[in-house]
């Protein structure tokens, strides 16, 4: 059972940038989360919420990752996102979600009731103008990972590394939470074509993969220079 407490002037939400990187994800805090949200903690691969299950709550990863996804007919598996620390998800346009969700690795999670949310944004107009942006910018992000999906193998990856230097504490060096099936299932790729495409990101000098997770970063506008 999920304890709620009650809202003391709940901020609305709030949009930290977080870079100028083409694939970048902006991280919207949802000032109710904090207020009113309970943790709760997952373990890996362990289910949050389910694909057409009822959407009663928003979440906001505090510390771990989550990934979205939906298994296709042909019983493949199409990841929509990875959340990130910051980043709020589960906030449906509908009453049921369109994608299951389950942490990546031991996950902390703030959970709040869709109600309650919806119920600040209805007293609080700059609340009400947010929820519009978060809404707007999930289907900004749908429409360029739909760009995304139809470049070649190694601009998909070098627009994800980039996407993921921009959202995750990294210098050079970043530690994916990740494993490359998940790659390759977000990016609509064999395991194998992500795999080699790694391999030649590291022959032409790119990157550097100390660790199967671990990438550092040679030269970014290099990265940058694959997309233009």
């Amino acid at each position: 059972m999920l304890m709620e407490t009650p809202i003391r002037s709940a901020p609305a939400l709030r949009r930290k940038s977080v870079g100028s990187g083409n694939m970048a994800r902006p991280s919207y805090s949802l000032g109710a989360i904090e207020m009113m949200g309970s943790p709760m903690t997952f373990g890996p691969n362990e289910e949050i919420f389910g694909e057409s299950e009822q959407s009663e709550y928003v979440y906001k990863v505090v510390s771990g990752a989550v990934r979205t996804y939906k298994i296709l007919n042909d019983g493949r598996r199409q990841i929509g996102a990875f959340y990130l620390p910051g980043d709020v998800f589960g906030l449906e346009i509908g009453m049921e979600h369109q994608f299951s969700a389950e942490a990546i690795n031991r996950t902390v999670v703030r959970v709040v009731r869709r109600s309650a949310i919806v119920g600040l944004a209805e007293r609080d107009c700059e609340a009400a103008g947010e929820l519009w942006a978060f809404a707007a910018r999930e289907l900004h992000q749908t429409q360029e990972r739909m760009l995304l999906l139809v470049k070649s193998a190694p601009q998909r990856i070098a627009c994800f590394l980039l996407e993921m230097f921009e959202r995750l504490p990294a210098a050079d060096t970043l530690e994916l939470p990740m494993s490359r099936q998940d790659i390759a299932d977000y990016l609509g790729l064999t395991i194998e074509t992500v795999s080699r495409t790694l391999t030649q990101l590291v022959a032409e000098a790119k990157i550097a993969l100390p660790s199967s997770r671990r990438v550092l970063v040679n030269n970014r506008s290099a990265l940058r220079q694959l997309n233009a």
